[in-house]
């Protein structure tokens, strides 16, 4: 005869997770004692926005992958401003990117850095540039 266990219960079955070596004791998964393991990420699928330019212009849209870093990569002998922009209504409306009011992701030199990092499904982002002379190459990607 089995005894009925009745709401609220006295205790509570502990089910937990654990692991052993090949003929050793299992042990609980802790925070002392995790999981031997590691995510594998796979490589972005996104596609790079990638191009020269030698005049002022307005380059994109790039379409990022979620929770993932957003790299800009500057290189030339350029002069002028470059700016990465965001867009969620489909680029109607590029606006630049800030941090506590202050623009961010702003460029006058060649740069190789993480600018954002995007959590929010459609939006996109956008480069514009004002040359005063040069050429710019640049590549945003993940």
């Amino acid at each position: 005869m089995m005894a009925e266990v009745e709401v609220p219960a006295g205790f509570v079955p502990q089910y937990a997770v654990a692991f052993g070596a090949v003929d050793a004791p299992a042990v609980a998964v802790h925070d002392d004692n995790p999981l031997p393991v590691r995510p594998v990420r796979r490589p972005a699928a996104s596609t790079p926005l990638a191009g020269t330019m030698m005049a002022s212009g307005l380059a994109g849209p790039f379409t990022p992958e979620l929770d993932r870093p957003i790299w800009l990569t500057l290189s030339g002998d350029w002069s002028g401003t470059v700016e990465l922009l965001r867009s969620v209504d489909g680029g109607s409306t590029a606006l630049p990117l800030t941090a506590a009011g202050a623009r961010w992701g702003r460029f006058t030199a060649n740069a190789n850095e993480a600018v954002a990092d995007e959590s929010e499904v459609g939006a996109t982002f956008y480069l514009s540039a004002t040359l005063v002379a040069g050429t710019l190459t640049y590549r945003v990607a993940q």
